[in-house]
Order: C-alpha cells, then sequence, then structure tokens
C-alpha cells in the first residue's frame, strides 16, 4: 500500500509544497492540508505503517525526520530542531518515539 493509495496526490503536493521552506514545518496544519485529520482511524493507522521505514512498530527520531518524504518521495527532510518538535509533540509516553496509538493521537489532536 502506498500513500496515494489513501490521501490525494494534490492534497500531499500542496500540504508538502507548503512546508519547502527550512524550519515552517507545523504537524497540526501538515495533517490537516495532506487531508489525514479526516480519515478513518483504521487509514491514519495504515499511513502510521507506511511511515514506519523500519516496521518496528515505531516511527523513530530518525524516521520522524523523513516524514514528508514518506508522503513525497522529493520532499524535504525536517532540520534536527523541527524533528524534536514533532518528537515531543508525539511521544506521549517518553520513549523517544511514536507509537500507532500516539501518532494517532497527534492526528486526532491537529
Amino acid at each position: 500500500m502506498s500513500m496515494t493509495d489513501l490521501l490525494s496526490v494534490e492534497d500531499i503536493k500542496k500540504a508538502v509544497g507548503a512546508f519547502a521552506a527550512p524550519e515552517s514545518f507545523d504537524h497540526r496544519k501538515f495533517f490537516q492540508m495532506v487531508g489525514l485529520k479526516k480519515k478513518s482511524a483504521e487509514d491514519v493507522k495504515r499511513v502510521f505503517h507506511i511511515l514506519d521505514k523500519d516496521k518496528s512498530g515505531f516511527i523513530e527520531e530518525e524516521e520522524l525526520g523523513s516524514i514528508l518524504k514518506g508522503f513525497s518521495a522529493d520532499a524535504r527532510d525536517l532540520s534536527a530542531k523541527e524533528t524534536k518538535t514533532l518528537l515531543a509533540a508525539g511521544d506521549k509516553d517518553g520513549d523517544g518515539k511514536i507509537g500507532v496509538d500516539e501518532f494517532s493521537t497527534l492526528v486526532a489532536e491537529s
């Protein structure tokens, strides 16, 4: 399954393009723009599993840094600051990574 099976190509392009500038990433706005906020809980979990590149059951800091590339291969990497901000927002239990339930909550809070 690919991201475009779940989200529209147009929405992905707009959302990725909106945060092309360094230090501009805002996960709340991004999740809304990309259409993730409107998706079912099951679809949000499917997106999580696409973003979990190493299939560990978690999105670790390294994977978070390339989260935009999970939506569009030609997107930029997040800066270290943006990555840490996203991790802090999503890592509710403080284990240094984001699990599927934490990701679902992060999207729901957007």
